[in-house]
């Protein structure tokens, strides 16, 4: 837990507000395998993780709510009668969109002040767009005595971000960042959105993230293009979700869809494979049966999905030959953003040096490396 960073967001709480809020540590997540399953309703294997938001809340006393983005300088008033999406309203968004869905639910608030802040690595990939959700629709039910249950409080950041930032996200970020377990992973069926948590024993091993630094500009547009896809397939199976069929069902439809959408849903059909796969592999303690998943997981997402960049492959492709890495993938949405690594904890500077050098070299700017663990949810401090 970064106490400097809750000390921070406190501090500039009760100087702004001159009242003592409660105080939201939200963390954001990875996710070990299963990348674009979960609007499949299949598998997906996300973990919270010890970089997250600060959130402070509190009652206010005037009519208005006031959000304060601690990181950016930046505040927003607003009143509950008059919200709607804001056009590159960016992280406003996410703070009115929870507020809009609390109300649709027929509950009524009070106004309040938020003062948030958070040390995930911007452009990472992390869902920090998830843990600030959580942190305010955690908050608001923890000021305002609301009881609502932590199911509740992910469907309704997730509306948020659906109805308010325009992202057709699936549950797996919000779950991995309310639910979250220290030093497990959760496999997590988005069908009935019930997990079964994993405790990992990493023993000699960690995980490092390595941040490509390039940007997500188009991700939005191609998740949605990407969602269409496995939608369209789904119809000519006459089956709800993807995760309905088999290759043998895909087969059958092969001639009715392009080249292109076949490998898209067939990359959806093997990596729900992959996921429960992983599941047995962690129970059995086989950390390399695990990273091969990983880096079979990546071939997926480069070749048929589609959803890789060159320097995510370039990452990947030296994670294999290095003896101290045994598994690496692109992780997140795509097209940028970071690689998830199995490292050996021995390694783990000599690597992140050498990487560093490299990728240099071949791209002309720096990537950034982050040593991260399996962390507690969103929790009230």
């Amino acid at each position: 837990m970064n106490e400097a960073l809750i000390e921070k967001v406190t501090d500039t709480f009760k100087q702004k507000f001159e009242s003592k809020p409660v105080i939201i540590s939200s963390p954001g997540r990875i996710n070990l395998i299963g990348e674009h399953t979960d609007y499949n309703e299949g598998f997906v294997f996300p973990a919270a993780i010890n970089k997250g938001i600060i959130a402070a809340i509190g009652k206010s006393s005037a009519s208005i709510c006031t959000a304060f983005a601690l990181d950016a300088q930046e505040e927003y008033e607003f009143l509950f009668e008059d919200i709607q999406p804001i056009p590159n309203g960016n992280w406003r968004n996410y703070v009115i969109g929870v507020v809009a869905e609390i109300q649709k639910k027929g509950i009524k608030l009070e106004p309040f002040n938020v003062v948030f802040a958070g040390d995930i690595p911007k452009g990472a990939g992390l869902s920090s767009s998830a843990a600030l959700e959580n942190s305010i629709v955690f908050g608001l039910n923890e000021l305002f005595n609301l009881n609502l249950t932590k199911h509740e409080m992910i469907l309704i950041s997730q509306k948020a971000e659906h109805n308010y930032v325009g992202v057709r996200c699936g549950i797996m970020d919000q779950y991995a960042s309310m639910f979250g377990k220290e030093n497990h992973a959760l496999l997590l069926d988005c069908r009935t959105q019930e997990a079964i948590p994993y405790h990992i024993d990493f023993k000699e091993y960690g995980i490092m993230l390595i941040n490509t630094n390039v940007s997500h500009n188009l991700v939005d547009a191609e998740y949605n293009d990407r969602r269409n896809v496995c939608e369209k397939v789904a119809r000519l199976l006459k089956v709800d979700f993807l995760r309905d069929a088999s290759e043998e069902d895909l087969k059958q439809i092969e001639s009715q869809i392009t080249p292109v959408e076949y490998q898209k849903a067939l990359y959806i059909l093997q990596e729900n494979e992959r996921v429960l796969k992983a599941g047995k592999a962690i129970e059995h303690h086989k950390l390399n049966e695990l990273g091969q998943l990983l880096f079979d997981a990546h071939y997926g997402a480069q070749h048929q999905f589609k959803i890789s960049c060159p320097e995510l492959d370039f990452l990947v492709e030296q994670a294999k030959t290095h003896p101290k890495v045994i598994g690496a993938r692109m992780m997140g949405g795509g097209f940028g953003g970071c690689t998830i690594n199995i490292v050996h904890q021995d390694d783990m500077e000599v690597y992140a040096d050498d990487i560093s050098e490299k990728y240099y070299k071949k791209y002309g700017k720096h990537c950034s490396i982050y040593k991260i663990k399996l962390s507690q949810g969103t929790h009230l401090i």
